[in-house]
């Protein structure tokens, strides 16, 4: 133990003789280590994001939404100019009457409309939905009430306004028990919901949502008020279109309280629903099922091909700090010729040699690794310093923002506690292997011919 205590003292000893190339050939493996840190980090960020958006979703979820149909399919030749497709009431019937373990489920008709308020007016999503919508899409109230099953039987003129939505249209009032225009009609404000996470796209069927812009409304009112006969029309300039869709979404909730240890039970249900749909959408096409749960187990699957592949990119860093260390190692080596000579006239033998030079590697490689992991530790804080910078500088200036922006935005990037040794274990390990080369070349030399080196 004596020994490596004092061939460890030897090899930092050396190093410091050479402050500046040791540093310089340390910042290899620092950014190596850092880099293998910063990416994962980043990616169980964006998968833990996208995880979360799909749990909004309900593991316990079943989604049928309606979409349009293929130009093939023949759904739009049945109404003249006006294009008919998606879920009926007869589908939200069979669903009902047919799906087992059904705890709720919740038609949606939805459309974007103009909203006024006097001089205040916006386009907004309108939501007509039932007393569960609530529940099911995770919205909470900051003053009033959600809808009831009165105002559903009644078809009240009532509505509940989003967070953004209250804002533009009552900037400097309270909106409870005012009134809003949506079309020729005015309806009373009920209650405002607090602002939420807005979801993500989900493949081609399942459209992002920002809840924070939408009003809803008692389904019954909505078809009665708006979707009259199930057609809404949209004018435009000199051109309109009718659309015939009586629910755009119906979400099954199934009740099953052990999803973790059982999820077969979901998976099997969702398969029984895309069977009925199918056999009775099968022409048409226009219908699809989402199943949240089916998508958590992707998402865990990207996160782990993500994981692999950043760290392959960022170990490529590590790759090259080795090389590097190698490198400065060989030359070292040429350096220190009489020295080595001289230890070996001593009675040091080829082991004690490599050990030497094996070790200063490694405590060359060992404390740049050191640094790279308190670099790495420092993501978070860097990432919300630039998310800083891009939401006050760049964006209030004027700079346009993207879907890419959003996603940068409103991610953070979360620390892989496994990532910390595992990055630090393969700088020592880098260390090691391109040290071994230079370590045994030192030990091969001739002790007369080192000795007789100048």
């Amino acid at each position: 133990m004596y020994h490596l205590f004092r061939t460890i003292r030897l090899a930092v000893k050396s190093l410091l003789l050479h402050k500046l190339r040791s540093g310089l050939t340390m910042l290899g493996i620092v950014f190596g280590v850092f880099s293998v840190i910063a990416m994962l980090a980043i990616g169980e960020g964006a998968s833990k994001q996208a995880q979360e958006q799909v749990l909004l979703l309900g593991a316990n979820n079943i989604i049928v939404v309606s979409k349009k149909p293929p130009e093939d399919s023949g759904s739009s030749g049945s109404g003249g100019s006006v294009l008919r497709y998606g879920l009926t009431h007869e589908d939200f019937l069979i669903l009902d009457r047919t799906v087992p373990r059904l705890e709720g489920i919740v038609p949606v008709r939805e459309v974007v409309l103009n909203v006024r308020n006097r001089d205040h007016e916006m386009n907004s999503r309108i939501v007509g939905c039932t007393t569960e919508y609530q529940e099911m899409n995770h919205l909470e109230l900051s003053m009033g009430r959600f809808l009831s099953e009165q105002d559903l039987v009644n078809l009240t003129n009532v509505v509940v306004i989003a967070s953004e939505t209250a804002e533009s249209l009552f900037p400097l009032e309270n909106p409870l028990n005012k009134s809003v225009q949506i079309g020729n009609r005015a309806y009373r404000v009920i209650g405002v919901t607090k602002e939420r996470t807005a979801s993500a796209a989900i493949g081609g069927s399942l459209s992002g949502q920002d809840y924070n812009k939408d009003i809803y409304m008692p389904l019954d009112t909505f078809q009665s008020r708006i979707n009259t006969k199930n057609i809404i029309v949209k004018r435009g300039q000199g051109a309109f279109s009718a659309v015939s869709v009586v629910y755009d979404q119906i979400t099954l909730k199934i009740d099953h309280p052990k999803i973790v240890d059982e999820p077969e039970i979901i998976i099997a249900t969702a398969e029984m629903v895309r069977e009925t749909m199918d056999a009775k959408h099968a022409v048409a096409r226009d219908v699809d099922v989402i199943v949240p749960l089916e998508l958590l187990k992707q998402a865990e699957q990207l996160r782990n091909i993500f994981n692999v592949v950043l760290g392959s990119i960022a170990g490529i860093s590590l790759l090259v700090g080795g090389i590097g260390i190698m490198n400065i190692m060989l030359a070292t080596v040429t350096e220190r010729t009489r020295e080595i000579g001289v230890r070996r006239a001593l009675g040091a033998r080829r082991i004690d040699i490599t050990q030497q030079f094996l070790i200063e590697t490694i405590v060359l490689s060992g404390i740049g690794g050191l640094v790279g992991m308190g670099l790495g530790l420092t993501t978070p804080a860097a990432f919300e310093a630039i998310k800083y910078v891009v939401t006050n500088y760049i964006l209030e200036s004027g700079g346009a923002t993207s879907e890419m922006t959003n996603m940068f935005l409103t991610m953070t990037p979360q620390i892989a506690i496994w990532s910390l040794p595992v990055a630090f274990g393969f700088s020592v390990l880098t260390g090691l292997v391109f040290g071994v080369y230079p370590a045994r070349s030192a030990a091969r030399l001739d002790p007369i011919e080192a000795l007789r080196h100048e």
